[in-house]
């Protein structure tokens, strides 16, 4: 008999069974490796008033900034990425801003809900993370069992309204070969940070010390490694800081939102 374990609607079935356990409160851990097949996705929810900035910020930054879905004023439903996903409730763990300073981390909004939030999900690089270890490719966090490197950069990005900051990247280490195929397998997936946008001397972007990640675990260089840098989902919460907002929340790095839509249906190629 045909194995169907990856058809559409397993994986579609699986993703909201783990959502289920998000939404009871049952896991609140980052998601990495969670749901194969499925696209994650980072969020910000923000005041309309807010709101037509952070879309034009997104749209002038996609690589940090892939946007995937936008809701409806004070609409807490996401039904381009699933029936049933609630923004509320359905992230395992929240990262809430006050005057853009993250004041507390919660497992669920509904108490800070209110009718004038827009909730704006971004791709997410667990994406093309399964698609390099389908073709082979060794990466180091999830063998560790830990959080990839996220460094802020010199690189800035391209401002909207009360929205500018640096280009915030995460760090996954290579051999030669291996990192001209996660070049080829990355670009393929533009929805979800795409191909890295530098490789080599982390100094170049003003990264002075690759063993000092400013969120994340650090990943140690082994002889003969290349760093490979992709724009990271991160930069939305260093630009909400600088904007200052008088309130915000996003997902806590690595617990991302997981939805119904399929990894492959990202991809170009």
């Amino acid at each position: 008999m045909e194995d169907v374990s990856g058809h559409p609607n397993n994986l579609r079935m699986r993703a909201q069974k783990v959502r289920a356990r998000v939404r009871s409160g049952e896991l609140q851990q980052q998601t990495s490796g969670l749901a194969p097949g499925i696209v994650q996705g980072n969020i910000a929810i923000m005041p309309k008033d807010y709101a037509n900035d952070f879309l034009r910020f997104c749209r002038l930054n996609p690589k940090p900034c892939p946007l995937i879905a936008v809701s409806l004023l004070g609409d807490s439903m996401l039904p381009e990425l699933g029936d049933d996903i609630d923004i509320r409730s359905d992230v395992p763990m929240y990262r809430v801003f006050r005057n853009g300073e993250p004041v507390e981390d919660v497992s669920d909004i509904r108490h800070l809900w209110s009718d004038d939030l827009v909730t704006f999900v971004l791709g997410c690089s667990f994406s093309f993370e399964e698609a390099l270890l389908e073709a082979g490719l060794p990466l180091r966090h999830i063998e560790n069992g830990t959080d990839v490197s996220v460094f802020k950069t010199s690189i800035p990005t391209r401002s909207a309204g009360p929205f500018s900051g640096p280009l915030v990247v995460s760090m996954r280490p290579f051999s030669p070969v291996d990192a001209i195929r996660a070049i080829q397998i990355t670009t393929r997936f533009p929805s979800v940070h795409g191909a890295p946008v530098h490789m080599g001397d982390p100094a170049l972007i003003g990264i002075r010390d690759i063993a000092s990640p400013d969120w994340g675990d650090v990943i140690t260089l082994l002889p003969g490694e290349i760093p490979l840098f992709w724009a990271c989902g991160v930069t939305p919460q260093t630009v909400i800081g600088n904007a200052r907002p008088p309130f915000c929340i996003t997902h806590k790095p690595s617990h991302m939102l997981i939805t119904d839509r399929l990894n492959a249906e990202f991809s170009i190629l």
